[in-house]
């Protein structure tokens, strides 16, 4: 019995280790080892029973289900819409986007029928419709309300995001919208109203709880920001990599970042520290660089391992026993998920960046991700289409290398876009719909990653081979049982330890981490601490998010601010115009002084201060070109303020009022504002700190180059007097050449990241001690110098020159005021419209028309004269300047320009040109009634070429006039033959009475020209009968007096609308402009009643002669 026993025992065994066997070949099935010899005696298919399970490693490279490969998930696409912000609500803004389940339809503000929708797979509105509980989070006003908060945008967007993580699947997020569209708070939040990123966190670790006797999982975190093609760890422990860190590429892994830092977790308060700190770096980096949050993309990276749970078995085969045996299941491989989080850069940049043409375009990378982003994701979305694309262009930029896996690749991928309802940001919001409608077409292969451990594989290869060997005579002998289980021993108990090996590296890592969390942890409390002690100095960034990071504080004491670090008692600062000591800080009895110091450039609350100023709790201090901090007072003065409100556009706010440009009351309640003119307020806020650092930039690389904000066409009006379209634009000026451009926003935006490139570089060569490299960073080649341009023509001003008096064939002669974008007096311009003859002729009195309509059908000759341009601005600040004019009339496609004039102040045009119309049509004469001819005065500078006039398409004479129309305008509609011959009879009998009338009319005038025959050569005659002028051309005098008092009264009122207080006037200046103000109302009301009256008396006087003369007219 015993040797039957012992026999049935090694049967069992070898059954045992078949099973292991036969696993064990699957997992090396990829490797022809022709080395391993294969057993004869197990050709029958065993089953393995269910209470024996296989070692399965615990981290390895990945490997797909091949069943899940031919699986495709479209980009999930959801649009969330905020509320207006303080700066909308200050404009008037209007709401212009509307949302119906998940559509939304958007409306131009400029043309209510212009609405475009779209449809996604989520749709939120969080306009309207909400209030604040008690404990600060935003909730729906009524229950089942409208209103999409934060726990609704998770539970579809942040619960699905988990769940494939959980199953094995990378998944990613994307936020993309324009700067300030709500990216921020859909990912983070703020204080109670958490984002999808901290509660994803705080729900995965719960899962992990929930789960953790069936599963052991390992979390990882990592967080980088992208700027300007540079990669930078927001966790490292050590000083900024130049350039930043590598993007690589490898087989299995796909792109990666080299060297970046990974840390465990263990919580998600852990993950929201780790956070804190990559934010605290981000915020201090962003300053160091001269960088703006606004420009970068984040990335969050959560990688997730899991393992099943390691269980004991306990096998019993007779009187053996195997303990303690630390096994796998097949099932149970480990999987590895990426979770990427993704806050994308400000879509607007995208946009603008494509927008007009510039030289040095292409010399910048700091869009270059965003707009390779959109390549990308236009080109997958015509592979989903069916349409043939041959190349998609990952490689263009660091981040598409990054989400290639998101975007067409192996992930689940959800994108929230996020918008502003506002009317001001309408085309961003636009641009924004069609970019995520772009996306949702966009499809992926999500895979589970399966990872069987590669390097405990390759020693079971090894094992599997000896096996084989002893199993092939383990039928033979088997006395030697015992010795081939004393081997499974040894084996299990091998991989047990390798098993241990990698748990303790786990908790190797996670006990450094331990240390970091300790010593941030006792960083904080010292903070807290001495917030509670001293008054410091907070920073505000445009990021909300980055906003309160840094603190200053400022104990008692004297303390130096500034770049200097090397003084125990200093506050080092870095930023763009800070100097080694920018200024100082004195905390004496419990009071807080500031004192700049000579060079430096200090703001308080948008005022700039020289000398000592104190500072009272919640002041706004602006240092250097931009860096922007809060000052908090004591403990004891901070009371219960809300410094929420002192955000970053409070401070932009506060200084473009100390300016003059006052966004809340430009639109005073008005929901009429032109939203143009919103817009462009909203864009000078928005550009003012990128025009301190461009000027900081070129002093510091003696550049001398000096930038400006201006509005174009402020002051300015079209041919109709209707306002034009305002727009932001940049004045440049080289100081010592005396060159000035005129960029567009678009154009500035890009130059200044270019100016950016050339600073780093030029700090960068500085800090090496180089001198000769130091002037080459700064002294480009003209062609790569993002502060220079070749010269172009600038349009200096307009006048407009009325034409109504071109109706009556009367004459008028006028003194123009020139005026400038912002309503600046440049110069002033006679000109004169002269009604003449065909061959040129002035025509007299005698041909004036009471009637407009007497025109109509007829030939009409006119000139336009420009006589003299006086008092040029643009000559009298650089006398090696020219002028030339412009200008259109009706229909001319091209405008026509005047001969250059150079080195003169008070140059001498004498430019006439003769206009004809050979049939005068409606729409001509109804040109000539409400429109003016705009004439547009260009500044030309030394080496540019001269404006000249294109005459294609323009119809002239031998004689050089212009012809404006030809013949009556013609019906082309079909019309009925029976219409036709009707109107043709009508017309016959209409001619006929016409030409009775015509003869009628001879005979009269015939008539009345021998009487003023007879009266001029009757000298002696009474003054009874003296003949008296016609009715006509005494009606005809009178309109001439009255249009050249008109015009008196017309410059009057434009004085009015340019009559401004100065920015600096106290109540004693505010009286006096007061006063002036009604001295100039009561001119011009005088002026306008004096000429009403004057024509009123010409025209009474002018019937009672008519009425005198009765025999005459009768």
């Amino acid at each position: 019995m015993l040797m039957g026993d012992r026999t049935t025992k090694a049967i069992f065994l070898s059954v045992r280790l078949r099973c292991l066997v036969n696993h064990l070949k699957e997992l090396q099935a990829s490797d022809d080892s022709s080395h391993i010899a294969k057993t004869s005696s197990c050709r029958k298919p065993i089953t393995q029973p269910d209470s024996v399970t296989v070692l399965m490693p615990a981290c390895c490279t990945m490997r797909a289900k091949a069943s899940d490969m031919h699986s495709k998930d479209c980009v999930k696409v959801a649009v969330r819409v905020r509320p207006f912000n303080k700066r909308e609500r200050d404009a008037g803004s209007r709401c212009i986007v509307s949302m119906v389940s998940s559509s939304i339809t958007i409306q131009d503000p400029r043309d209510s029928q212009n609405r475009r929708s779209f449809c996604f797979d989520y749709a939120y509105w969080s306009h309207s419709g909400f209030a604040q509980d008690r404990c600060g989070l935003f909730v729906p006003e009524e229950p089942g309300g409208r209103y999409a908060d934060q726990d609704s945008v998770f539970q579809d967007l942040g619960e699905g995001i988990l769940e494939n993580a959980l199953q094995g699947y990378n998944a990613t997020l994307l936020a993309y919208g324009q700067t300030g569209s709500g990216k921020s708070y859909s990912m983070v939040g703020y204080g109670p109203n958490k984002g999808l990123v901290p509660k994803l966190c705080e729900r995965l670790f719960q899962a992990i709880r929930e789960n953790q006797e069936s599963r052991q999982c390992q979390v990882f975190f990592s967080m980088l920001e992208i700027y300007n093609e540079q990669v930078v760890d927001l966790l490292s422990r050590g000083s900024r990599t130049p350039g930043g860190l590598r993007v690589r590429e490898e087989q299995q892994r796909g792109f990666y970042v080299e060297g970046l830092r990974t840390v465990p977790c263990e919580n998600a308060p852990q993950v929201e520290q780790l956070m804190e700190q990559g934010t605290r770096t981000r915020t201090t980096a962003a300053t160091h660089m001269n960088a703006n949050s606004s420009r970068s993309h984040m990335l969050i990276i959560l990688q997730l391992k899991q393992d099943t749970a390691l269980r004991s078995l306990r096998a019993f085969v007779g009187d053996i026993t195997v303990t303690s045996c630390q096994i796998f299941s097949k099932e149970s491989i480990t999987k590895q998920s990426n979770i990427n989080l993704v806050d994308l850069a400000g879509s607007e940049r995208q946009r603008s960046s494509g927008s007009e043409a510039d030289r040095l375009k292409e010399g910048t990378a700091i869009n270059l991700s965003l707009t390779t982003l959109g390549n990308v994701i236009s080109s997958l979305a015509d592979v989903a289409v069916g349409k043939k694309v041959v190349h998609i262009p990952y490689r263009d930029s660091v981040l598409t290398k990054l989400l290639q896996s998101a975007l067409g690749g192996n992930s689940r991928t959800v994108m929230i876009a996020t918008l502003s309802p506002a009317d001001i940001c309408y085309e961003e919001s636009l641009s924004t719909l069609r970019y995520a409608e772009r996306a949702k077409r966009i499809q992926n292969r999500a895979v589970v990653n399966e990872s069987p451990t590669e390097r405990l594989v390759k020693e079971l290869k090894a094992e599997n081979a000896r096996l084989l060997q002893r199993l092939s005579r383990l039928g033979q002998e088997g006395r030697r049982a015992n010795d081939e289980t004393k081997e499974l021993r040894q084996l299990l108990t091998h991989n047990e330890l390798q098993i241990r090996a990698i748990q303790t590296l786990w908790e190797q890592h996670l006990q450094e981490a331990l240390k970091d969390w300790e010593q941030q942890y006792a960083n904080i409390t010292q903070e807290r601490r001495m917030m509670q002690m001293h008054p410091y100095i907070l920073n505000i960034n445009e990021d909300a998010q980055l906003s309160g990071v840094v603190k200053l504080f400022i104990q008692e004491g004297e303390w130096d601010i500034g770049l200097c670090d090397s003084s125990p008692r200093s506050i080092s600062i870095k930023g763009l115009g800070i100097q080694e000591r920018h200024a100082v800080f004195r905390n004496e009895q419990r009071r807080v002084t500031m004192t700049p110091l000579e060079g430096s450039k200090v703001i308080v609350n948008g005022n700039a201060v020289s000398q000592t100023t104190e500072l009272q709790h919640l002041d706004r201090l602006i240092l250097g070109s931009n860096c922007t901090y809060l000052f908090i007072g004591y403990p004891s003065e901070r009371g219960g303020d809300d410094w929420s409100r002192y955000d970053y556009d409070y401070f932009q706010s506060e200084l473009a009022a100390a300016e003059g440009i006052h966004l809340g009351e430009s639109s005073a309640g008005s929901s009429l504002t032109d939203p143009s003119l919103l817009a462009v307020f909203y864009d000078y806020i928005k550009l003012m700190p990128m025009m301190a650092e461009a000027n900081q930039m070129s002093q510091e690389l003696n550049k001398e180059v000096e930038f400006k904000l201006e509005i174009k066409n402020l002051a300015l009006s079209d041919s109709k007097g209707h306002d034009l379209k305002k727009e932001l634009v940049v004045r440049v000026t080289a100081k010592g050449r005396k060159q000035v451009w005129i960029w567009s926003k678009a154009k500035f935006v890009n130059r200044k990241f270019l100016m950016e490139d050339v600073y780093q570089q030029h700090q960068a060569e500085k800090s090496g001690g180089n001198r000769a490299e130091v002037l080459s960073a700064a002294a480009l080649p003209r062609d790569k110098d993002p502060f220079w341009d070749p010269v172009e023509p600038l349009l200096l001003g307009t006048a407009h020159l009325w034409l109504q008096s071109l109706a009556f064939r009367i004459p008028l002669e006028e003194q123009l005021e020139v005026l400038g974008s912002e309503g600046t007096e440049e110069a002033i311009l006679q000109a004169q419209l002269v009604p003449c003859t065909s061959t040129g002729l002035p025509l007299g009195e005698d041909d004036i028309l009471i009637d407009p309509s007497e025109l109509l059908g007829r030939r009409l000759d006119f000139q336009l004269v420009l006589e003299q341009c006086c008092g040029l601005r643009w000559i009298r600040e650089a006398r090696n300047r020219g002028v030339q004019i412009g200008f259109r009339l009706f229909d001319c496609s091209q405008p026509l320009y005047t001969p250059a004039v150079w080195h003169n102040v008070n140059p001498l045009l004498d430019h006439r040109v003769h206009f004809a119309s050979l049939h005068t049509s409606q729409r001509l004469l109804d040109y000539l009634q409400s429109s003016a001819v705009v004439l547009e005065l260009w500044g030309l500078q030394e080496g540019c070429t001269d404006l000249t006039s294109s005459l294609e398409g323009v119809k002239m004479t031998t004689d050089g006039v212009f012809i404006m129309e030809e013949a009556g305008p013609t019906d082309t509609s079909p019309v009925d033959s029976a219409e036709l011959s009707c109107s043709v009879r009508a017309l016959q009998q209409d001619l006929e009475e016409l030409k009775s009338v015509n003869a009628s009319l001879r005979k009269e005038n015939h008539s009345l020209r021998e009487q003023l025959n007879t009266a001029r050569n009757g000298g002696e005659s009474v003054r009874g009968r003296s003949v008296r002028p016609s009715c006509d051309a005494e009606f005809a005098r009178s309109l001439k007096v009255f249009y050249h008092s008109m015009t008196s009264v017309r410059g009057q009122l434009q004085r009015l609308r340019r009559h401004r207080p100065s920015e600096d006037s106290d109540l004693l200046g505010l009286r006096l402009f007061v006063d002036e103000q009604s001295r100039l109302l009561r001119d011009f009301s005088e002026k306008l009643e004096q000429s009403v009256s004057t024509l009123k008396q010409d025209v009474a006087a002018i019937v009672r002669r008519k009425r005198e003369r009765s025999g005459i007219w009768s």
